[in-house]
């Protein structure tokens, strides 16, 4: 019935639809297999892609190949980038999406995209001859041979949901969970632990009162997420957003579900989000705060569906209505569904090598949930990772690895598997070193020439890049070169409050002021803006952050080129552990426990010292 296949991903969430399309686009004959073909890449919880570093990974993911900052830039109904106030490093492009649709959009670029067979079934099980996957056991029987498996269950193995005292078996409300797999892993020497996440209540909007909330528009400039020229939406059609703000009287009555939560009558085993936590765990942890915001977020165009993004909760039904209708606009809400929390089996990533792959069994490739992060960013960047590195692996070529200084995908990968989790990851911005290197207006710059050069990136993509680069240096040689004269330029200089110029002054120079942007320059100074008319917006602001930040950014990669002595010391695989009797016993179970690929990984693992390296340095020396 089943030919063999090169790469079989299982499970169709935002981690395993990224990993299908591109081990297929790369030439793998691949199999998507999920238990329900409707929730092809579903938005589990919020209708909503990017944010703070999550904007970064979705441009990374497009700059590689991926399909997920095209499916949101196809589907957003408001665009927001995130602090702009800040320095460029910070920015985060952030959409609001129509659920349905985006979900359908996926759905049909898998089904549009040569080589990507589908088959609806659960995984129960795994083949494995000699240390080697080579295909799954389906619960209908079928044994499908391939040469890798991405495994990208979600929260869907072992899944439990709760509500207040109520339990139910599943991996996502409706749906039942998938069993088999970890026992089966289990058996084989993996770690396994349990996590848990939330989901809030889902409202009628027509029984809301926005006229008690604040509105939140989208921007007047609408930037997207991918680096391809696709039609989006126009300011004027984005639907806003609403926030409100809990209080008191809110509080005092979701205490009175805490006899009857799972959380805190121990029936929830798993640890949830640190940063995304519970309504009732902020009103525990933060009893100080006599308020905190909701966001009230629209779930699409054509619904009146609404999502209550900060009242995660797994309270008692009763409980999570009477509270809601507590919050000003939420008096006379009238539930869709109410939130609920669900608990599911992870396992550690430091079992992992940088390619995803598992190192006890080869060409077996995680992604996602399983690997204990959070969010669909995380998820869908690991199962790009993983569809890449499991092609690669069948076809017998190099992996594909991105470095700290390379990617937020990258940094993201090796905090996994150099330190593992105990509870749900989630990507910052503090997280990454070199963020002023990664940012989201150069995922193209960095790393789409990469891309194009394992089989992945489109010519049509690296042509854009390099038209881009092409023209960011013949901006940057006209601020370099022009000087502009002190009457074309003072009166907006004295505009933004900065020091009128006492003779003219290179371009270049001015825009290193604070406060000062080319986009005003070239309002103020026509001769300089016919001189550079035709450039794209896109091209000018890389030129502008360029030009403004050049001593940040050669500072980082100084730093980045003295680090680089550490990661590029690979530490061989026969590498005995054991004879570091000088090392502490604590650094010496870890490295045997990860077995770190380089001097540079050795030195980010949680407990080991800078001592720890220098003396395995030595040894490696020897």
């Amino acid at each position: 019935m089943f030919q063999e296949y090169d790469v079989i991903v299982v499970g169709a969430g935002h981690a395993g639809s990224e990993a299908a399309a591109a081990a297929a686009n790369m030439g793998s004959k691949t199999l998507l297999i999920t238990m329900n073909m409707q929730t092809i890449g579903q938005m589990s919880c919020n209708p909503a892609m990017g944010g703070i570093a999550k904007g970064q990974i979705v441009r990374e993911i497009d700059a590689i190949g991926g399909y997920s900052g095209i499916v949101t830039d196809l589907t957003m109904i408001q665009f927001r980038m995130l602090n702009k106030s800040k320095g460029p490093a910070m920015w985060s492009p952030r959409a609001q999406n129509d659920r349905m649709l985006f979900a359908a959009k996926w759905r049909e670029m898998l089904e549009h995209t040569d080589n990507l067979d589908f088959y609806q079934d659960m995984v129960s099980s795994l083949l494995i001859e000699d240390g080697k996957v080579c295909g799954v056991i389906t619960g209908l029987g079928n044994e499908i041979k391939s040469k890798s498996v991405v495994i990208t269950s979600g929260t869907f193995l072992n899944g439990i949901i709760h509500i207040g005292e109520k339990q139910l078996g599943g991996g996502r409300i409706g749906e039942k969970g998938a069993t088999g797999i970890t026992e089966q892993l289990v058996a084989y020497g993996f770690e396994s632990d349990r996590l848990k996440t939330g989901t809030p209540p889902r409202i009628d909007s027509r029984s809301l009162d926005y006229s008690k909330m604040e509105e939140q528009k989208g921007d007047t400039v609408i930037t997207g997420f991918s680096y391809l020229d696709l039609p989006r939406i126009t300011p004027e059609q984005q639907r806003s957003c609403y926030i409100t703000y809990t209080n008191k009287e809110v509080h005092e009555v979701l205490k009175t579900g805490f006899d009857r939560s799972p959380m805190y009558q121990g029936r929830i085993e798993g640890r949830g989000p640190r940063y995304c936590p519970s309504i009732e765990d902020k009103i525990n942890r933060f009893a100080d705060k006599e308020r905190h915001q909701l966001f009230v977020e629209p779930e699409g165009w054509n619904t009146v569906e609404i999502y209550v993004n900060g009242f995660s909760t797994s309270l008692p039904e009763d409980v999570q209505v009477k509270a809601l209708r507590t919050v000003p606009g939420f008096e006379n809400c009238k539930f869709f569904r109410p939130g609920y929390a669900i608990e599911y089996d992870f396992f550690q990533p430091t079992q992992l090598t940088h390619t995803l792959e598992t190192k006890l069994i080869k060409n077996l490739f995680f992604a996602g949930q399983i690997n204990g992060t959070t969010g669909y960013e995380e998820a869908a960047c690991q199962g790009l990772m993983a569809g890449i590195n499991a092609h690669l692996a069948a076809n017998h070529k190099e992996p594909f690895i991105l470095k700290r200084n390379e990617a937020y995908i990258g940094v993201l990968i090796d905090d996994l598997i150099s330190k593992g989790t105990d509870e749900p990851y989630r990507m910052f911005t503090s997280r990454a070193e070199f963020r002023t290197l990664l940012r989201q207006d150069n995922a193209d710059i960095r790393l789409t020439e990469r891309s194009f050069d394992i089989g992945l990136a489109s010519k049509e993509r690296l042509d854009k890049v390099n038209a881009k680069l092409k023209g960011v240096e013949e901006i940057k040689k006209v601020l370099n070169s022009y000087n502009v004269e002190t009457a074309d330029i003072n009166p907006y200089l004295e505009s933004m409050d900065s020091s009128p110029l006492d003779d003219k002054q290179k371009a270049a120079k001015i825009i290193l002021r604070p406060n000062i942007s080319l986009d005003g320059m070239l309002k103020a100074v026509p001769i300089l803006a016919s001189m550079l008319e035709g450039y794209d917006t896109d091209t000018l602001e890389q030129a502008e952050i360029q030009v403004k930040y050049e001593q940040y950014i050669k500072k980082e990669e100084d730093m980045v080129n003295k680090m680089s002595q550490l990661e590029n010391m690979i530490i061989p695989d026969s590498f005995d552990f054991e004879k570091l009797h000088a090392i502490s016993s604590e650094a010496r179970q870890k490295f045997k426990k990860i077995r770190p690929r380089t001097l540079g990984q050795a030195s980010r693992i949680s407990g080991v010292s800078p001592s720890d390296v220098q003396i395995l340095l030595v040894y490696m020396g020897r």
